[in-house]
């Protein structure tokens, strides 16, 4: 089972936790910890000096090498795409271009809104399996995994299988949300591999679901803060623990950068 964190997020701030990591000594020490709790992947975003989210490939550049310099070699790396209402797809599709990661998420209903983005939608995908880049697809509902399925039916996305990302529940919504995951891998009608993430507490429940039916995990402060039992998280490596203990409960146990990197399917 492939153990990702997700440290940080576009959105919160040390306001949200003394512990989120935004600085590049910050992160390090994150993907340190993270790693020896079980976590063969790090999904991170990057602040400008305003402290704002940021796809500026001069700040994003610098931070991801120094990051492959330290941890790369056993835990992959993905940067981030989203706009976060900062950005339009053009400006996104750029960033990456300039930045060139060996692995990054994109959401998908971000970059092929309609039919309109078939044709630019088509090209920057095929561009980066062109370049062997490791892309992730977020789906933030199942009607977005039936999109997904068209826009592979379509042509517009390249290969047969890629890695995804259920997200379940939003930033915006309050009270008890849609964490039906079942819903989404009913969706799902190619052999692509996934994993899940949720918004609160209840992300264990979720982790919990995606070990059973055969999924992976990302976990971390970008979408949850609190321990199972409402508690707040001293720090990421502790989701991560209990994310591997749910894993090894399951049968399974977590994988490492090598199997990280054969999910997506290139």
């Amino acid at each position: 089972m492939l153990i990702a964190v997700a440290p940080n997020g576009a959105r919160k701030t040390k306001m949200d936790h003394a512990k989120l990591p935004l600085t590049l000594s910050e992160l390090t020490n994150t993907a340190i910890s993270c790693m020896e709790a079980g976590a063969a992947m790090m999904h991170f975003h990057v602040r400008d000096r305003s402290g704002k989210h940021t796809l500026d490939h001069t700040i994003y550049g610098p931070v991801l090498r120094e990051l492959e310099t330290v941890v790369g070699q056993n835990m992959l790396l993905q940067v981030s795409s989203e706009s976060a209402g900062i950005y339009q797809p053009d400006e996104q599709i750029e960033q990456m271009k300039r930045l060139a990661p060996h692995c990054l998420s994109c959401g998908l209903r971000e970059l092929v809104k309609d039919q309109n983005d078939y044709a630019a939608g088509h090209a920057f995908f095929s561009e980066l399996r062109q370049a062997g880049v490791l892309v992730q697809y977020i789906l933030y509902s199942p009607a977005d995994v039936q999109w997904y399925e068209a826009l592979c039916n379509e042509g517009v996305l390249p290969g047969e299988k890629h890695l995804l990302l259920f997200v379940l529940g939003r930033y915006s919504q309050g009270g008890r949300q849609n964490y039906d995951l079942h819903s989404y891998v009913a969706a799902l009608q190619r052999k692509s591999s996934w994993m899940a993430c949720g918004f609160g507490q209840v992300e264990h429940e979720i982790m919990a679901q995606a070990s059973e039916l055969g999924g992976h995990a990302r976990v971390g402060f970008e979408n949850n803060q609190y321990l199972p039992d409402g508690t707040v998280a001293p720090d990421n490596a502790a989701l991560v623990r209990l994310t591997s203990d749910l894993a090894r409960f399951a049968g399974r146990s977590p994988g490492d950068k090598n199997f990280a990197e054969s999910l997506y399917g290139c």
